[in-house]
């Protein structure tokens, strides 16, 4: 199976980073299989009452709980990542490493940017790191996320980490950010603090998930064989699923 960059010309991309006409027809017909899952996500129940500022307590305690060892990881899925890459064997492999190189700082601050909002929210930093109470669907995520990261191609984990998660993510806040209401439930001196995360991933991740992908269609090139094309779409899809899945055991436990 033809993975990344075997004697094939290169793709550098030439029209806007954020439309899809812009990569190449496999790229395209990958990511339309994987918008059913990732739907699930975006439109989550959990979101809907984020967005309206009426999720109980006790479901944002468990979005919060089992949202952060994949917030706190992430930096290290990415480094994990970053030790694939040789200097100056590709266009993709440079691209990727000034990506992840400048973005693993970047989700060190969003950690404690997510921190702060839980504690907005009543959820103590130790409530995050002691790990008590993370669902073992919750954890299921962190370890695909490691899985992909530790045994696949640079593309590939790429695929299920930036562009995946960090795709339906942007979208999620975005879907909150796009009402006052949750932002207005807090009091005036919190606001700013509790809702920074958000805000952040709303606008700045906005570009992050396209600039993930134009790096894996570089590292790929213009043509993908089917099967790998195929096997790249199931893992941006099991992600979405695992996120899902995480999402719904939240609602669940408040049962």
């Amino acid at each position: 199976m033809k993975m990344e960059n075997e004697l094939q010309a290169e793709f550098r991309r030439s029209g806007p980073l954020m439309a899809l006409s812009s990569y190449p027809a496999w790229a395209q017909d990958m990511l339309q299989s994987t918008l059913p899952a990732k739907a699930k996500v975006v439109r989550h129940e959990l979101f809907a009452m984020m967005k309206e500022a009426c999720l109980p307590a006790d479901i944002g305690r468990q979005f919060f709980i089992g949202g952060w060892p994949i917030i706190e990881q992430f930096p290290q899925y990415m480094a994990t990542n970053l030790c694939k890459i040789q200097y100056g064997r590709s266009h993709g492999e440079n691209m990727a490493r000034k990506y992840l190189m400048k973005n693993i700082r970047v989700e060190q601050d969003h950690a404690d940017h997510w921190v702060e909002w839980a504690a907005a929210c009543g959820v103590s930093r130790q409530d995050l790191i002691g790990n008590a109470g993370v669902s073992i669907e919750s954890r299921a995520l962190n370890h695909w996320c490691w899985h992909s990261s530790l045994r696949d191609s640079l593309a590939t984990s790429m695929a299920a980490t930036n562009l995946a998660i960090e795709g339906a993510t942007g979208e999620w806040a975005a879907l909150i950010c796009s009402s006052d209401a949750y932002e207005q439930s807090f009091a005036p001196d919190e606001r700013r603090r509790a809702t920074r995360w958000l805000k952040l991933h709303a606008h700045y991740d906005d570009t992050h998930p396209w600039e993930a992908l134009d790096i894996i269609c570089s590292l790929i090139g213009p043509h993908a064989e089917p099967k790998y094309a195929a096997f790249l779409g199931r893992c941006v899809s099991d992600s979405y699923a695992y996120m899902a899945l995480s999402l719904d055991r939240c609602l669940q436990r408040s049962a």
